[in-house]
């Protein structure tokens, strides 16, 4: 290194200053040429450069032309050549006279390295003649460290300033690794012996790693990074102490590039993490900000630095890793969007962080902005897509919740997104079996959003399944194999689902067919209204139905006007139209109406969706031949059936399950000997699902077999008969209807199989009653005119006579009210068939002239009033009981839904059919409800019977209830979507309008067996609940001002009578009760129902008398008190203080109400708003007590009891009765426990008091076993009997068990409920 000399003076040359010039040149003054003066100096530059320090004479000789040298003349030629030899020279002086400079003044000192810092600049074009002495005046420099020697100089920082400038600007892509070896030499030495490295000349290395110069000068950013690199240890102080002055102090004016901070921060950790080591605690301190602007940068920055491969970051500093983890939650929404896009990358770069930040993402996944969320969906997939490994469960389960968002662009991208990954991993197997059975779920989840309302995801549904679950571009062999074992792998939810969506798509075909066939037949305004119709119909069934109704009308105005549009469409929807055809018409009716000027066209938007749901880009008869031959290798054994992850029986099982369903929509494609020889084959088969699948696809498919295939018809007929006469029920159904649809002589093969299981009929022997039952039965439904006399003499002498009236064996009396199907007693099964075949006979007849149907009716009825024991020999089991009285109700409401018979049934039989729905069996309530849904939503059942449903709100189980609602709100949408379609229903409203249900409503709830005391609190309680069920569905929306109609029409009632009962005071004052109730719920809900009524609404003769003129009923039949009940939910009751005893022995039968709150519906409803719960004060205190627990569904009539010495029953688990029993659990063990156990000290079970008729006495004074059983408060017990408490006196001692929950039960009730005011009497 350099040193100054000691002496202060100017080291005087020899000679008294005159200068030596070496041999041979010449003096250099001003006075010489230019060239003159570089020739000479190429002289001086020579001797300085072969001279080393040890020449002392030399350099003595040399040290006045040293001086001169850096002389004004010199410095400041103007010559480029000249500066350069002159620069050199001085660079070989300060190496020769090392380590002391014969230069001793500052200034010129500076003023010498300002002069070769200028001249360093040469360095730039290395094409340069000179550039090897710019090169070697470089090397020099960096050899001998000449620019230390500037440490001493005061200003010494304006040198390194402009060296470091100079370099960075020259530096470029033609210079070779040694010049930027000097550089660094050059520079480094500098930095590291140094006392520290100056802000200014800080920015001059950190200007390169801004991006913008970075761009500009690759090499420059490459010298600062590799500068870094090598001065870590030294400059990392430096830079702490920019970034907390800019950071924590905010002197943003220390430096220009303090707007850079983040930019500067995340190259600095790309070059060295440890230049950053002092600054990353400072970015925790501006995560905090409260500047929103700020903490988005910061979070910016640090998703780059944590997100970046191979960064250590979030393990090495868990503090800054948790603190930016915090901001996933931040108030500002940018900062969140910010933290959900890190996480893609931080997933694929860093695995091992997934845990930390799967918490994170489960609550962004719920984040109120649906940008983040659906944000939270791609970070996800995206990362699926990479590696299936670094997303787990949890996450993916994210995903699965977003495809129910409330937001089309989230569903549509989980879903995208999801489809995506079936398609990677489970059909293509890219990642092993594993891998795909990790997300074998997601096949079903896809498929279960086709229940969904919105016709946007159905559509997208369909369009996931053509492209990823089954890709329609695949080669038939390989799609139908796709689909194939799609078909066995899917639940069962998913498999309806697809079944729904073929239905759909060949419904929508249909509505196509019949547009083309009206545009065949002759204008006229018919015709027209017809087409419109159809075009409305269709055009719900497309995205955007408002718009979609514009372009229908301008897609049927073209195919008017377009015969060749008109014969493509025909080719598409034809049955006979092959995948491939299908494609091709549906390219030929895009072109045609395509518009090469338009670049969006919504209109050919929307007919693309049109021709995407109707094409048949899957079945036809190729892929159904396919289909078949798969079943045949399933059938043979010689399938795939085990790689693909099912059994042999189940591949069989759900192909002709597949078969089946697609016999429905393309019959025409299965008409092949082939085919049908496949099908007689599975006939033969041992599986009777299977056979049964199969006779169902003849029946379907097989309209063509008699004329065009002789040798399947005489192979089949036999079989049908078999199957007729000795197969399972199921199999006779099909075999019946499959004859009756298939042959031309039907009259005479049904009658083969009539005439010998007529004779063979034995009750005797009721396992082979079952199957003769069913083929009788559907024989007679099907053809009415030849059987239905020779049945009336079966029906009277064996059906009613042997069979129904008595009971041959008697029943487990195992105390359950239902069991499963293959435990139900053969006579029983046969006794149930028995009352089908009575319907389906009277159903094939469609009169009542010869009064059979009354008898029948009579007969239904008494099955309901003794409970399903007709005979009353206490024989028949519980269950076995409740499976007749479901048989029973569902066959008059079977019965109802043909009009000759809707008209004879009383409403004494109505009221029994509807209190079925609150039996005291859950499967039976189920059951029930469902068939009256199915009847109801079908338009199959008149109003009246939806006004059924009220009473399911008196159902204990929360799941029944919201199903009830449910299947109301389904109802009505169909109902006033009907209306608006149809013009000529408006002539039908008594029988559609939704609003007239309130009439049926009123009646049933007036006729409710519970409503004994028309005055009593309780009762008027359960009564209000039911009107609010159905109310309040009903006037969600005040439509055509139907609120003051529903006024008006209650008002109505009130002028009439009960045509039931017109001249019984006490029938009437409960119709009157029940309708103040109902005005009191209307005037509560509603602003608007004191307005006049748009029309008057007519009211139902065989329900309510004509009113009466003279007759004029103002009165109000709510006592103030009732009012106060019905509007607060609260019935004040002092406690009475009893002995235990008297305790014990009252019958604990009514719980405590909860206040009139709304509370949000349950969370079996899925797509119900959270406020509309129809919770009355009654609603909810009941079904919280009598069966949180029993919200497990089925399982509640399946326990045993376990009784105890004292006779008090325990469940063994924690279900509480179902049913509409609102007894304590004691009783209700009492009653299902009917093998009694009088060893034990316990009572015989006591007769109850059956639901829908008198006590048998005439005077009506129970007998003292009946009162025992019997209920106080008839508000209480809803179910089809009352429970008998427990007698004996040591029940005391288990009191506490009667309110028995689990920990879990008592916890969701508990806040909920004031306890129930006689288990405070029995506790005392």
């Amino acid at each position: 290194m350099m040193e100054f000399p000691q002496q202060p003076q100017q080291q005087r040359p020899a000679g008294d200053g005159k200068i030596i010039y070496p041999l041979g040149v010449k003096e250099i003054t001003d006075k010489i040429s230019n060239d003159e003066v570089v020739k000479r100096l190429k002289l001086v530059v020579k001797t300085y450069m072969d001279m080393d320090q040890d020449s002392e004479e030399e350099k003595q000789q040399y040290l006045a032309l040293a001086l001169h040298l850096a002389s004004e003349f010199f410095l400041r030629n103007p010559n480029k050549d000249v500066r350069l030899l002159v620069a050199c020279c001085l660079a070989d002086i300060f190496r020769i006279y090392a380590p002391e400079a014969p230069y001793t003044s500052h200034d010129k000192l500076k003023e010498i390295f300002l002069f070769i810092t200028r001249q360093l600049k040469g360095l730039e074009d290395t094409k340069s003649p000179q550039f090897n002495r710019y090169f070697y005046l470089l090397e020099n420099l960096a050899w001998v460290k000449s620019y230390n020697i500037c440490f001493e100089l005061e200003d010494c920082n304006e040198i390194f300033i402009q060296l470091f400038k100079t370099l960075f600007s020259v530096i470029n892509n033609s210079h070779n690794q040694k010049v930027q070896m000097h550089m660094l030499d050059l520079m480094s030495s500098i930095i590291m012996e140094g006392d520290g490295v100056t802000q200014e000349l800080l920015d001059t290395i950190l200007i390169n790693l801004i991006p913008a110069h970075k761009n500009l000068n690759k090499q420059a950013y490459d010298l600062a990074k590799t500068l870094l690199k090598r001065t870590v240890q030294t400059i990392e102080t430096c830079i702490a102490s920019f970034f907390n002055q800019v950071l924590v102090m905010g002197k943003s004016s220390v430096s220009d590039l303090s707007e850079h901070v983040f930019d500067l921060i995340q190259e600095l950790f790309a070059i060295d993490p440890l230049l950053l080591v002092s600054v990353m605690p400072q970015l925790e301190f501006k995560l905090k900000s409260n500047d929103g602007e700020e903490r988005l940068a910061v979070v910016k920055l640090l998703a780059k630095l944590f997100g970046v491969k191979d960064s250590e970051l979030a393990t090495q500093n868990r503090p800054l890793w948790q603190c930016f983890l915090g901001r996933f939650n931040d108030i500002h929404v940018p900062v969140r969007l910010e933290c959900v896009k890190f996480a893609s990358h931080c997933l694929m770069n860093h695995p091992d962080l997934a845990t930390d930040l799967t918490e994170f993402l489960k609550v962004r996944s719920h984040d109120p902005e649906e940008a983040i969320r659906h944000d939270v969906i791609v970070t996800i997939i995206n990362a699926g897509k990479k590696d299936l490994n670094l997303v787990n469960d949890q996450l993916l389960g994210f995903v699965r919740e977003r495809m129910l968002d409330k937001r089309w662009r989230v569903r549509k991208e989980a879903m995208m997104g999801l489809a995506q990954l079936y398609k990677k991993y489970c059909l293509h197997h890219e990642a092993g079996k594993e891998t795909a059975l990790k997300i074998s779920w997601i096949k079903d989840k896809l498929l279960h959003i086709y229940y969904q309302n919105s016709i946007d995801d159905k559509l997208l549904v369909e369009k996931i399944f053509a492209q990823y679950m089954v890709p329609h571009s695949l080669e038939t062999e390989e799609k139908m194999k796709c689909l194939y074992y799609l078909y066995a792998c899917l639940d069962t939810n998913a498999v309806k689902a697809l079944n729904e969506m073929w239905k759909c798509q060949n419904m929508l075909r249909g509505l196509v067919r019949e547009l083309l066939d009206l545009h065949k037949l002759p204008t006229s305004e018919a015709n027209t209204t017809a087409m419109f119709g159809k075009l409305m119909t269709i055009a719900k069934n497309l995205p955007d139905p408002g718009k979609a109704q514009d372009f229908m009308k301008k897609f049927n105005q073209v195919l008017g006007e377009d015969e060749k549009l008109r014969l493509q469409l025909e080719q598409l929807i034809s049955p006979t139209c092959s995948c491939k055809q299908a494609e091709q018409c549906v390219r030929e009716i895009t072109r045609k109406l395509t518009f090469p000027k338009q670049p969006t066209n919504p209109f050919l938007e929307m007919v693309k969706f049109l021709l995407e749901r109707i094409a048949p880009v899957h079945i036809d008869s190729e892929a159904i031949s396919a289909l078949v031959k798969l079943l045949n290798k399933s059938i043979e054994g010689t399938a795939d059936d085990d790689d693909e992850g099912v059994t042999p029986d189940t591949a069989i099982r759900a192909g002709l399950e597949l078969l089946k369903v697609l016999s429905f929509t393309h019959p025409t494609a299965f008409h092949s000997a082939e085919t049908y020889e496949s099908l007689l084959q599975c006939l033969k088969m041992e599986d009777d699902k299977v056979a049964e699948a199969a006779i169902q696809i003849f029946r379907n498919t097989g309209q063509k077999i008699e004329t065009e295939l002789p040798q399947i018809r005489s192979t089949l007929i036999p079989v049908l008969h078999q199957k007729a006469k000795r197969g399972t029920p199921h199999q006779a159904k099909q075999a019946v209807h499959c004859i009756h649809a298939i042959f031309h002589n039907k009259e005479v093969q049904l009658a083969q199989i009539f005439e010998p299981l007529s004779r063979s009929l034995n009750a005797d022997v009721p396992e082979q009653l079952i199957t003769p039952l069913v083929s009788l039965g559907h024989i007679s439904m099907l053809a009415p005119d030849q059987f239905a006399s020779p049945m009336k003499s079966i029906v009277a002498n064996f059906i009613v006579k042997d069979l129904l009236m008595n009971d041959r064996s008697v029943g487990n009396k195992n105390g359950r009210l239902w069991t499963a199907d293959d435990e139900v007693s053969p006579e029983v099964l046969a006794k149930v068939q028995a009352i089908k075949l009575l319907v389906r006979w009277l159903l094939g007849m469609k009169n009542n002239l010869s009064k059979s149907a009354n008898s029948t009716l009579r007969l239904l009825s008494a099955m309901l009033v003794s409970e399903g024991d007709l005979t009353e020999q206490k024989k028949i089991s519980k269950s076995d009981m409740s499976r007749l009285r479901l048989a029973a109700g569902s066959a008059i409401m079977k019965l109802a839904q043909e009009p000759c018979y809707h008209d004879i049934i009383t409403p004494e039989q109505f009221q029994l059919c509807g209190l079925v729905i609150n039996d005291e069996c859950y499967q039976v309530r189920q059951i029930f409800a469902q068939k009256l849904h199915v009847a109801l939503v079908k338009l199959l059942l008149p109003l009246e019977y939806m006004a059924v449903f009220a009473l399911c709100a008196k159902d204990p189980v929360k799941e029944r209830r919201a199903h009830a609602r449910q299947c109301l709100l389904k109802n009505i949408s169909v109902r006033r979507e009907y209306i608006k379609q149809n013009p000529m229903a408006h002539e039908k409203l008594l029988s559609l309008l939704p609003e007239y249900v309130v009439p049926y409503m009123i009646h049933l709830l007036a006729h409710d067996p519970d409503l004994t005391k028309p005055q009593d609190l309780e009762q008027l309680r359960d009564v209000k609940e039911c009107l609010w069920f159905m109310l309040e569905v009903l006037m969600t929306k005040n439509e055509n001002n139907s609120h003051s109609f529903l006024r008006k029409m209650v008002e109505n009632i009130k002028q009439t009578k009960d045509a039931q009962a017109p001249d019984d005071p006490k029938a009437n004052e409960k119709l009157y009760i029940v309708c103040d109730v109902a005005l009191f719920v209307i005037a509560n809900k509603s602003t608007s129902c004191h307005l006049d009524s748009p029309k008057d609404p007519v009211l139902p003769c065989k329900f309510f008398t004509p009113p009466d003129k003279d007759f004029i009923n103002d009165k109000e039949y709510l006592s103030p008190e009732a009012k106060i009940v019905l509007q607060t939910g609260k019935i004040q009751q002092p406690p009475k203080q009893t002995g235990v005893l008297g305790a014990v022995n009252k019958p604990l039968t009514v719980t405590a109400r909860r206040p009139y709150i709304k509370t949000p519906t349950s969370d079996t409803v899925s797509n119900a708003s959270t406020n509309s719960q129809p919770s009355s004060p009654a609603t909810n205190k009941s079904r919280d007590m009598s069966s949180e627990a029993s919200e497990t569904g089925a399982r509640e009539n399946e326990e045993n009891p376990v009784i105890t010495k004292a006779g008090v029953v325990k469940k063994e688990e924690t279900a509480q009765p179902s049913g509409k029993k609102r007894a304590a659990p004691a009783s209700d063990g009492t009653e299902n426990s009917l093998s009694s156990n009088t060893s034990a000290g316990s009572q015989p079970p006591a007769s109850k008091p059956r639901r829908g008729r008198p006590p048998k006495n005439a005077a009506g004074v129970a007998t003292p076993e009946k009162d025992a059983g019997a209920t106080t408060g008839g508000g209480a017990g809803r179910g089809r009997k009352r429970a008998a408490p427990a007698q004996d006196p040591a029940t005391a001692a288990s009191a506490d068990s009667i309110n028995v929950k689990t920990p879990k039960q008592q916890k969701e009730t508990e806040p909920k409920r004031v306890a129930p005011q006689r288990q405070i009497d029995l506790q005392r």
